[in-house]
């Protein structure tokens, strides 16, 4: 319904972002809403995709088409809904999912939040074959070092980075195991968010 979005980013929160337009506030859930925070009171384009069931409606947004195209993709996926898929998407490593599911790696697709053995069978079922179309001009780009800020973020940007975890569906307890090497660095809050998503992928 709404190809994408385009107005001036108002709001950053560990869910979402809100995209002020004519007056206007769209509430966007993004797999990594910090990852906008250089762009932050600037004119943005967010990529959406209009969900609709019958007790709730949202917007999910990306910043590229192919990032909303696997997004619909694993949409399709028994098991898995746009929680689950945001969740997939904001561990900052794309092209390693499509890897797994192409190599049938059930043991590396089990460690997103609520992806287990089942589901991770019906990713590979339902996906292999159709997502390396999108590959190459895809993913190794979507997470390159330009788009991550080299300077360091304030002390807050680790506890920024935890909430942001938490509504990804990480515990307590997951986090509790990586937050001791994470203080010993100096980061942006999109920049934690990526180490710890590839510590926790490691547990």
């Amino acid at each position: 319904m709404f190809e994408f979005v385009r107005g001036k980013l108002d709001f950053i929160g560990p869910e979402y972002v809100v995209i002020e337009n004519n007056g206007i506030g769209y509430q966007v859930l993004t797999p990594n809403p910090f990852s906008y925070t250089p762009e932050f009171g600037q004119e943005v384009r967010i990529y959406t995709y209009h969900y609709v069931r019958e007790d709730i409606m949202a917007l999910y947004g990306f910043k590229t088409r192919e990032e909303k195209t696997l997004f619909t993709k694993l949409l399709n996926v028994t098991g898995i809904g746009p929680k689950g898929a945001l969740a997939i998407l904001a561990s900052g490593e794309p092209e390693q999912v499509v890897q797994a599911i192409e190599n049938e790696d059930e043991a590396f697709l089990v460690k997103f939040p609520g992806v287990g053995k089942k589901t991770a069978r019906q990713m590979i079922l339902d996906l292999k074959g159709k997502l390396p179309d999108i590959v190459p001009d895809f993913f190794p780009d979507l997470f390159s070092a330009d788009k991550i800020q080299a300077e360091s973020g304030p002390a807050g940007d680790l506890e920024e980075a935890l909430l942001a975890l938490k509504a990804l569906g990480y515990s307590d307890k997951e986090l509790k195991k990586i937050t001791p090497e994470l203080k010993k660095e100096k980061l942006t809050t999109d920049q934690y968010i990526k180490k710890a998503l590839q510590k926790l992928l490691k547990l």
